[in-house]
């Protein structure tokens, strides 16, 4: 049987939505879900942060909150298939219902991406579907964009190309660098990975074909905008 296989139990009824974060990096965006988690009343919880770098200072964060974390290094793996078999083998020992990308920085595998289809998602820094891939904040400020913001998405095989959830756009400023530009962008993604997870967890929230779709409504194909 293929660790890509449906897992053997996810959590249902009256617990929490039940969530694994993967990282590669600060952890910035998972310092605002550790801090989200930590009210009573959030919808989720989280049940382990895993990262391919032992060094990722999100490790850090992960543990002063008291979750559990995993390092599982790419560098052992010989190709990518084989280190994602490993990687959905130990996140499933967590039972997550969710899973969520915090700059977890490696190109999934179309196995891995179909093994949580609809209840994967990631956050990109764009008001996609502009600006896929990197460097996306000095690529709006080349084409003179007068605004550019963050976009939360469920995963799908195609790299940043799943169904938009939810995003926030910030004004570009004259004199605005990739630098600062990319600052004020995290403080909007800081408050809406957050609140798609929290819809997700509620139950609102899933993925319909190639759209997302929120307390019944399917969302505009660039998500609602918060």
């Amino acid at each position: 049987m293929s660790s890509f296989d449906s897992p053997d139990s996810v959590s249902t009824g009256a617990d929490k939505c039940r969530a694994v974060v993967l990282i590669s990096g600060s952890g910035t965006n998972l310092q605002a879900f550790l801090d989200a988690a930590a009210d009573s009343a959030c919808a989720y919880s989280l049940a382990a942060v895993i990262s391919n770098k032992g060094d990722a200072y999100g490790l850090v964060r992960a543990r002063d909150a008291g979750v559990a974390t995993e390092v599982l290094s790419h560098k052992n793996f010989g190709d990518r298939e084989s280190f994602d078999q490993a990687m959905a083998e130990l996140v499933d020992t967590y039972q997550p219902d969710l899973v969520i990308l915090a700059g977890f920085m490696r190109i999934l595998t179309p196995g891995f991406v179909r093994h949580y289809s609809g209840r994967m998602l990631n956050i990109h820094p764009s008001l996609l579907p502009k600006y896929q891939g990197l460097h996306t904040h000095q690529r709006a400020l080349d084409a003179g964009d007068s605004e550019h913001g963050a976009t939360v998405h469920f995963v799908t095989e195609e790299l940043d190309g799943g169904p938009p959830i939810l995003q926030a756009a910030v004004a570009i400023e004259p004199g605005d660098t990739a630098e600062t530009l990319a600052q004020r962008v995290l403080v909007q993604e800081h408050k809406i990975y957050p609140l798609a997870a929290t819809w997700f967890a509620q139950g609102r929230l899933k993925m319909v074909g190639d759209r997302a779709e929120l307390d019944g409504e399917l969302l505009p194909r660039s998500g609602k905008r918060l």
